[in-house]
């Protein structure tokens, strides 16, 4: 009985740092979804996000690490198995269904973790496939880690190179409800 109440209670805290499935997250304001949508898939990234030292055009002494891309593969589930699609450029979430999403920004939060990307609310860009993504409206991105740019210094030295930062996220899609 002992042991089964300790397993209990490693499963516990073990699912404290996610979100229960099927159930929107709690997000700031600013990140809520308009009414008339619900909630249709959820997907955890785990990847990298990608930046490239610039030099400034108007002082040429002056250079940051620019973000590029993300380059991600998505699961069904917390412990990254499962795999179900791919996030990359656009951004773009394209699912194993051959269904895919680009989305638009529109806001962000400081992520709770300092060291993390911020928390983001996407709107729908455009949408393909008949699958999961095909008819998406609106993509949050949540319970960030990582993935922020380089602590290295932008210099003349790192000029033109690229860093692979690596990060994990969790992403809800929404479509308009019926």
């Amino acid at each position: 009985m002992i042991k089964i109440a300790l397993l209990l209670m490693m499963v516990e805290l073990t699912m404290a740092g996610y979100h229960t499935a099927g159930q929107d997250p709690e997000v700031p304001a600013n990140l809520k979804v308009p009414a008339g949508n619900k909630l249709v898939f959820q997907a955890f990234a785990k990847g990298v996000q990608i930046y490239r030292c610039t030099q400034d055009p108007a002082d040429t002494n002056r250079f940051a690490w620019v973000f590029v891309a993300p380059d991600a593969d998505l699961y069904a589930h917390a412990d990254f198995s499962g795999p179900v699609g791919r996030h990359y450029a656009g951004p773009t979430w394209e699912s194993t269904d051959g269904s895919k999403v680009v989305g638009i920004k529109l806001q962000q939060a400081d992520s709770p973790d300092p060291g993390a990307i911020p928390w983001l609310l996407l709107r729908s860009a455009s949408g393909s496939g008949s699958g999961v993504l095909g008819k998406v409206t609106f993509i949050q991105r949540v319970h960030t880690s990582g993935g922020k740019a380089p602590a290295t210094i932008a210099d003349k030295a790192h000029k033109g190179q690229e860093a692979r930062v690596a990060y994990t996220a969790e992403y809800f899609f929404y479509r308009e409800a019926r």
